[in-house]
């Protein structure tokens, strides 16, 4: 059998176009995680065991950006900056700043735990960036040290307030997850009437996550705040580049978005690939299906013969997944912390 490296894909792509995979989908977004290290224990992204990826085996600096690079010229014009926790790994502003020097690079962003970012944030307003996405599930410093395994939520919240005032475009990401924070909701949703902000609720993904959380349906989520606002409505207006639906009400001052990726999956528009930190090329994340970059960059392979490889490979990306269904069964998931949030 043919890898997905070898495999002839039916199209060409046609100057800097985007990709367009074999279900005619606009391929122009790429997940980038620089790390598989996190400063948190976040229990539905860690599993309470796990050993992390050899330093050797982890791309260089200089590697992803030659991916990157490459990957511009198959049409991707986003990068979103991941980890792990990408503020962990020493240099990534520098790595963020030259990559702001790739040629058709149109946006690039950065997702954070926020532990670490105060002392960033003056120098991520210089490298222009634009949009910086913080994980905060809870609003109370009990239950962040509950489900992060650290006492950080007054750093986090500090970070948030700095992070705004510097003028960066921030959203906030919120897992709803049963019994935890599920009281706390409505006021998460709430601060995109205080602040200028979008805060999205992400669906709970099976990935390598204790299987003793449930998640609750971001149908059910968008009832609640239905009940909360009395002119809540959709959001038409561009929020990203992502999968979000976004709801409007005259009393935010931001939006209220959802990521249903497992009630209401949004595989017919996805527009998305993946750099894992170790190199693999990962066409979707349910899926093990991609193709092994470290191999190749470290193989002696040109520019030419990977940006044909990635070309072929990101054609071949899948329809879709499978999560929440009985054909999730058996697949070789990863867990979150090693593939890129």
């Amino acid at each position: 059998m043919k890898s997905l490296a070898e495999k002839a894909a039916p199209t060409k792509i046609k100057g800097s176009d985007p990709v367009r995979d074999s279900f005619d989908r606009s391929v122009d977004y790429m997940r980038v995680s620089i790390t598989d290290r996190c400063n948190l224990r976040c229990a539905y992204c860690m599993p309470e065991k796990f050993a992390y990826i050899a330093h050797d085996d982890i791309l260089r600096y200089e590697e992803i950006l030659r991916v990157c690079t490459i990957a511009a010229k198959i049409g991707i014009r986003t990068i979103k900056i991941t980890g792990g926790e990408p503020l962990v790994r020493k240099g990534c502003l520098e790595f963020i700043r030259e990559l702001r020097k790739v040629p058709d690079i149109q946006h690039v962003t950065l997702t954070t735990n926020g532990v670490l970012l105060e002392p960033y944030i003056a120098a991520l307003v210089e490298l222009r960036l634009d949009g910086l996405n913080i994980s905060l599930d809870t609003l109370e410093s009990e239950t962040y040290l509950q489900m992060t395994g650290l006492d950080a939520f007054r750093q986090v919240w500090r970070s948030f307030k700095k992070a705004l005032e510097a003028g960066l475009r921030v959203k906030i990401n919120c897992v709803p997850i049963r019994g935890i924070n599920e009281k706390e909701l409505i006021h998460i949703g709430r601060l995109a009437e205080t602040f200028p902000i979008d805060v999205r609720f992400i669906e709970l993904m099976p990935v390598g996550i204790d299987s003793h959380l449930q998640g609750i349906p971001s149908a059910e989520m968008i009832g609640l705040f239905s009940g909360e606002y009395s002119d809540w409505g959709p959001d038409p207006s561009l929020h990203g580049f992502g999968p979000a639906r976004y709801f409007r009400s005259g009393r935010l001052k931001g939006s209220i978005g959802f990521i249903d990726a497992v009630s209401n999956h949004f595989c017919s528009s996805c527009n998305r690939l993946r750099l894992t930190s170790e190199g693999f090329f990962k066409l979707c994340l349910y899926h093990d299906d991609g193709l092994c970059l470290r191999r190749m960059l470290r193989n002696g392979a040109s520019d030419s013969d990977i940006e044909a490889a990635m070309a072929r490979a990101a054609y071949h990306k899948p329809e879709r997944h499978f999560f929440g269904s009985e054909a999730n069964e058996g697949e070789g998931i990863r867990t979150m912390w090693r593939i890129g949030g």
